[in-house]
């Protein structure tokens, strides 16, 4: 097959998405099919290449990736995070991707057999339906969040927010006309995200419980092929002879708004005022990292804050944890999501302590690879950590974590599926 995929985020830049790329791109073309990946210049997470991103990428240039697949460099617009810059640097990338992969293949004879278009990035997936209709070639949508309920969600509290302060100041009221603008935005991009999808001739979801909701909106091609890990790159830990008395707790991932880390910093001050030896490790970046900083000091938390560390480092860091942690908020598209960080946490063989509801907590539950509270809840996980600090039999390494990623998550597995599902969708 000739397979194009639209992506925002790709190598050598590090993540999940370009993680899961890398790997399945690796595979397709190791079973003899050709790929072209049109993506960006690099800058993820900094929003802006780095110097040495900035001397080797240009956008325009055709590169050799490092599996032999063709890379297209787009446009982009550096940004600092922020929702509206980084939805424009979305919107020029896939605008731009779109454009030169018109002028790419151009004649008929060279176009794909089969565009796969992902998010994040709700832009792409306009790119790939435009080209799909185009050259009349079949479309994958793959979703690899609950978008756009996610958006949903948030939108959602925002206009409420926005109704019961109407007839505030008029500041007030200007925030309110803006929030209430802002929810109507939300909305028109679920719809808009909704109709691409059934638009598509298949969509690819991370999880089962997405899967199904799709189903019930009448989407009926959909399919499932997990985010997963690299067993040859992810190390399994071996148990360490106790050396310490507090427990240790490792966090490694993005701290943004989803994932809720107020919650795991005010357990660990509480059980530390109580006299439970803890210690807690925040390593990696995000939009809440500043704020976490701030309650750390006011509440004289035993957490230390680390930066983004290059991901040859990471197993050092699993090495001194007893248990690592996996943590969403409370909100009820993440029922339907598994956190990709999760698959390598199984992987590693480390006890997982899971504040997570729906499908991931039932990945917890049935590798047996630790345990699971309530999102959000300080009270369960204080019960837990003071638990495990006081029976260190509790945080055992355990193989069944792996195990499970071997036979459900691995990425040989999951390539496999994915190209099934591709030449079904070309036959089709």
């Amino acid at each position: 097959m000739r397979i194009l995929l639209i992506s925002h985020y790709y190598p050598p830049e590090y993540g999940a998405p370009q993680r899961r790329w890398s790997a399945l791109v690796g595979r397709f073309i190791a079973a003899g099919h050709q790929v072209t990946v049109v993506t960006p210049v690099p800058h993820y997470p900094a929003g802006r290449p780095s110097a040495e991103q900035g001397r080797r990428h240009r956008a325009g240039t055709v590169e050799r990736g490092a599996h032999g697949e063709t890379i297209v460099r787009t446009r982009f617009l550096a940004h600092h995070g922020d929702i509206v810059t980084r939805s424009a640097d979305h919107a020029l990338a896939a605008m731009d991707g779109m454009l030169r992969a018109l002028r790419r293949f151009s004649r008929r004879g060279t176009r794909p057999d089969v565009v796969i278009a992902t998010a994040p990035a709700i832009d792409s997936l306009l790119a790939g339906t435009v080209l799909s209709r185009l050259w009349r070639v079949p479309l994958v949508v793959e979703m690899r969040d609950a978008w756009p309920d996610l958006v949903t969600h948030v939108g959602a509290t925002v206009r409420r927010e926005g109704v019961a302060s109407a007839d505030t100041a008029p500041a007030s009221g200007r925030r309110s006309a803006a929030r209430r603008l802002i929810g109507l935005v939300k909305t028109e991009v679920h719809l808009l995200v909704s109709a691409w999808q059934r638009d598509a001739q298949q969509v690819v979801t991370t999880t089962a419980r997405f899967a199904h909701v799709l189903r019930e909106r009448g989407i009926a091609r959909v399919d499932v092929v997990r985010n997963g890990a690299d067993l040859d790159v992810v190390r399994p830990q071996r148990d360490h002879v106790p050396d310490h008395e507090e427990l240790r707790c490792l966090y490694l991932g993005n701290m943004g708004r989803s994932q809720g880390l107020e919650t795991v910093v005010r357990a660990a001050a509480r059980l530390h005022a109580r006299g439970v030896p803890i210690r807690l490790r925040l390593v990696g970046h995000g939009a809440e990292r500043d704020h976490l900083a701030e309650l750390v000091r006011v509440l004289d938390a035993p957490v230390e804050i680390r930066g983004r560390i290059p991901h040859g480092d990471v197993s050092e860091q699993y090495a001194w944890a007893d248990t690592v942690l996996v943590s969403l908020r409370d909100w009820e598209p993440f029922t339907w999501t598994v956190p990709s960080k999760l698959y390598e946490l199984l992987a590693t063989g480390r006890h997982v302590t899971a504040l997570v509801d729906g499908e991931a907590a039932d990945v917890v539950r049935e590798s047996g690879a630790g345990d699971v509270v309530p999102p959000e809840d300080i009270d369960a996980l204080m019960t837990l950590w003071q638990g495990m600090q006081a029976d260190r039999t509790r945080v055992a390494v355990r193989a069944s974590g792996r195990d499970w990623v071997q036979e459900n998550a691995s990425d040989d597995v999951l390539a496999r599926e994915y190209l099934r599902i591709l030449e079904r969708v070309r036959g089709s």
